[in-house]
């Protein structure tokens, strides 16, 4: 069950802290969103092929974002009927469409009315923080072929998308979307993801945002190894602190 609390904070317009449950665009897709007390930036995850919003991954990688004042939202990119259809995991600008989807939901409803009825009591919290929500610095994660999604939605959303981060994914599907790319990209990869460092280092080559290729020595796919993930983490949160919330609070880009 999703739960909304809400904290005066100091400053003229205080932001409500937001954990809940909620469903994403006119699909009604099942998210989950959690906005902490003051965050300075809101990152949005796309989850890779066979995976979903509870993938542990992304998650581990979300609560380190929320603890240091970043929200997010992880949400299923595809209802549950779509899902049966095994080419629709792999339909990129089906994917991409998803998460442009999401952020105009996020930017443009009027108020936080898709969460669960019973937390309809604190929607005048809820009212009073939306406007900050809607001007939020705005990230992606995007993890295996959600880093595509994440890119070819990046390339569509234009400077809405502050910094985008690709984990173990693959970004050379985004394909002709790589150079239209404005935010800030962050390729990170596993070192004996044989294969994968390949594509990505091609696609690398095509994006004219700025850019890095970090690479985790020793770490495959799914960043299993023993402090692989913990590196993950360290690198995107570092990439959207100086992306999204420096600039934000007049720091250096």
């Amino acid at each position: 069950m999703g739960t909304v609390s809400a904290s005066a904070m100091s400053g003229r317009h205080p932001r409500a802290a937001i954990a809940g449950e909620v469903r994403v665009g006119a699909l009604g897709l099942p998210g989950d969103l959690t906005v902490p007390a003051a965050a300075g930036a809101l990152v949005v995850f796309a989850h890779g092929s066979g995976s979903s919003r509870l993938s542990p991954r992304n998650r581990t990688v979300a609560e380190a974002l929320n603890r240091a004042g970043i929200g997010t939202l992880l949400f299923d990119l595809l209802t549950v009927a779509e899902e049966q259809d095994r080419a629709n995991v792999f339909d990129i600008p089906l994917l991409a469409e998803r998460l442009v989807d999401a952020v105009r939901w996020l930017d443009l409803q009027p108020e936080l009315n898709q969460m669960q009825p019973e937390l309809n009591q604190m929607q005048p919290e809820l009212n009073q923080m939306q406007p900050e929500l809607n001007q939020m610095p705005l990230g992606l994660f995007g993890a295996s072929t959600g880093a595509a999604a994440a890119l070819v939605a990046a390339a569509a959303l234009g400077t809405r998308v502050g910094a985008v981060v690709s984990r173990g994914g693959r970004p050379d599907l985004a394909g002709a979307a790589l150079p239209k790319v404005r935010a800030p990209t962050l390729l990170i990869v596993g070192g004996d993801d044989f294969g994968v460092i390949e594509l990505n280092q091609d696609a690398f080559d095509r994006l004219t945002a700025p850019k890095d290729l970090a690479i985790i020595p020793g770490a495959t796919h799914l960043f299993p190894e023993s402090g692989a993930m913990e590196a993950v983490i360290e690198l995107a949160l570092g990439w959207f602190e100086r992306f999204l919330v420096a600039p934000a609070r007049g720091g250096a880009g």
